[in-house]
């Protein structure tokens, strides 16, 4: 059967762990949706790659008391690969379902970048937390489709000169361009696992000359696709199943 999954932050949980309270919108879910009632068996997941198996003891109108049991193994295995997104800004819908598929194929985490050519402007501090909201809020529901117990992060709208001149580390940073790349496999050339990959997805109205070379004098390397031009969103669902295969679990 499967699972019936909901979510509650670390904090929820009681201090002695036997307890925990899920959210009034997890309840709402649980009790208008699913037709739960009290004994009946769940799964709660902490966000941070634990998940529990629990039973229903009492639900109120804002909240649900859940009695926690064994630890369990997360209905589905995190990638080895820590993956990070970051994607040009783009029209609402568009950057919805990148946010979902990012979700749904384990990447760790999406930057939002503000790109010369950008879809999406952010007008204000305001609408930055608007759009993060709703972005938070389509990753958990995708975490509970796909069966990963561990939230992907996404951060704060960032500048593109923010976003390529960050440290790197030892991670393999790709910029994916519709010009000026190399093949994927040329950009490979050590042909080793990487744990770390950091990939770069413009907008539709692709890259300047400024930003590809920017990124190249940052030590990036600039990937293009054979074949067809591919819309932005298709290029991250691309880019992500691509990079999976080769490092992760995508097999």
């Amino acid at each position: 059967m499967t699972r019936r999954r909901f979510y509650a932050p670390p904090q929820a949980f009681a201090s002695d762990a036997k307890t925990v309270a899920l959210s009034s919108e997890e309840t709402r879910h649980l009790r208008d949706v699913l037709r739960l009632k009290s004994g009946d068996e769940v799964y709660v997941f902490d966000g941070a790659g634990r998940e529990f198996r629990g039973q229903i003891q009492n639900i109120t109108r804002d909240s649900t008391e859940v009695s926690v049991g064994d630890e369990v193994e997360p209905a589905r295995p995190e990638s080895p690969l820590k993956l990070t997104l970051a994607v040009a800004l783009l029209k609402g819908e568009k950057f919805d379902l990148v946010v979902q598929k990012m979700t749904e194929l384990g990447v760790v985490r999406v930057i939002p970048v503000i790109t010369a050519r950008a879809d999406v402007k952010i007008r204000s501090h305001d609408d930055a937390e608007r759009k993060l909201i709703r972005w938070r809020r389509i990753i958990l529901e995708a975490s509970k489709q796909s069966g990963r117990a561990s939230l992907m992060s996404i951060e704060n709208p960032t500048t593109f000169h923010d976003c390529v001149e960050r440290p790197s580390g030892d991670e393999l940073r790709l910029m994916f361009s519709e010009r000026g790349g190399t093949s994927f496999a040329a950009a490979d050339e050590t042909n080793q696992k990487s744990d770390h990959v950091t990939a770069l997805i413009g907008s539709e109205g692709g890259w300047t000359n400024e930003e590809i070379d920017q990124a190249r004098d940052a030590g990036w390397k600039i990937v293009t696709f054979g074949g067809r031009i591919l819309r932005a969103e298709t290029a991250a669902i691309a880019v992500s199943a691509l990079l999976q295969h080769r490092f992760g679990d995508l097999n």
